[in-house]
């Protein structure tokens, strides 16, 4: 069970699973934009798809009671941090109690034996000092969605310690955030906000060109999804929280991500600003990821520079005709030739 399959971290994980030969089923609100990569790319061929909001709690529990699955990846969330300030008790709702939602549902349900649940690299109460954040490193947040997804890890760890364990389930927390890829047309992300700037011959104006992010292309965190997933069903006692990320060297600013991105053949102008009337954003962000490194075997593949690449290839290729499924069959692909 996939929970948030028509969105942009969810379409590329379905059309993956599928790829790899798994049974999927996928709950989720409606795809949240348009254009949208679930559509575009034919997603809910050869995969179960059901609307279902995870903070309706009885339709949910339906829903896996019929599925009963063996695995569960926990996607779906108000993932937008300026949208959270628009509408905080939205962004609380859907990732606090439909956290929760998700696995008390899952509360004796014997057949399931892992539940991978998928928060974010902003859990971790961000002093913008200069160092890495580990896993055991103090939780919170500024922003109303940094914080929700920092409550939602103590939710996850209740439920694993007060009840899943118990009956036999592995339960691990994955915090990775900052993805790039092609397929995302969300708002406030910084590759869209080139894509849509560029394609339409505007200038792409940035609020905060110095912010520093640990960017990763889509696949990095989906294959450490996957791979926790692969661990835990093979040593349950592996279930815990793990930070997944590029090397913390590779952590870079927003001004050096759509440098990259400008093709040195096309007009792609831009205005960079510092706005410091916006609402608060962290400047720093990193994390440690040695723990998945250790336990896990898991290395990042791309570098930034070669995930930037790739995404904005994706993205001229499908703006001049090309299908996205296939565009994105060959990114997994290449990405699974790297290993």
């Amino acid at each position: 069970m996939l929970t948030g399959h028509t969105g942009f971290k969810g379409a590329w994980l379905a059309l993956w699973l599928q790829r790899l030969g798994a049974e999927v089923t996928g709950v989720s609100l409606a795809a949240p934009t348009t254009p949208n990569l679930f559509a575009l790319a034919q997603v809910a061929q050869g995969m179960t798809s059901h609307i279902c909001d995870i903070r309706d709690a009885q339709a949910l529990a339906a829903l896996v009671c019929q599925v009963r699955p063996d695995v569960v990846l926990h996607l779906a969330a108000q993932a937008l941090v300026r949208a959270s300030y628009r509408d905080p008790l939205e962004t609380f709702s859907t990732n606090i109690m439909g956290t929760a939602h998700v696995l008390d549902a899952l509360r004796g349900q014997l057949g399931t034996r892992v539940a991978v649940m998928v928060t974010t690299d902003k859990v971790y109460r961000n002093l913008e000092h200069p160092y890495p954040y580990r896993e055991d490193d103090t939780l919170g947040g500024h922003d109303p969605y940094s914080a929700s997804k920092a409550a939602s890890e103590l939710v996850i760890a209740s439920y694993r310690d007060a009840f899943l364990t118990e009956q036999g389930m592995a339960v691990a927390s994955a915090r990775a955030g900052n993805v790039i890829g092609g397929g995302d047309w969300a708002e406030d992300r910084l590759i869209p906000d080139c894509v849509r700037a560029w394609q339409a011959g505007q200038t792409l104006v940035i609020r905060r060109p110095d912010a520093i992010r640990p960017w990763q292309h889509v696949l990095e965190p989906l294959a450490g999804y996957l791979r926790l997933a692969e661990a835990l069903w093979q040593q349950p006692g592996l279930a815990g929280a793990y930070n997944l990320g590029p090397p913390t060297h590779e952590a870079a600013s927003v001004k050096t991500v759509v440098e990259l991105a400008r093709s040195p053949r096309e007009i792609c102008p831009v205005g960079y600003e510092n706005d410091s009337n916006s609402v608060h954003e962290a400047g720093w962000l990193a994390l440690e990821i040695a723990k998945a490194r250790a336990q896990l075997g898991i290395h990042p593949r791309w570098s930034l520079a070669e995930a930037v690449t790739r995404t904005m290839a994706w993205y001229r290729s499908q703006h001049a005709g090309a299908d996205a499924r296939e565009l994105c069959e060959a990114d997994i692909a290449a990405y699974e030739g790297t290993a």
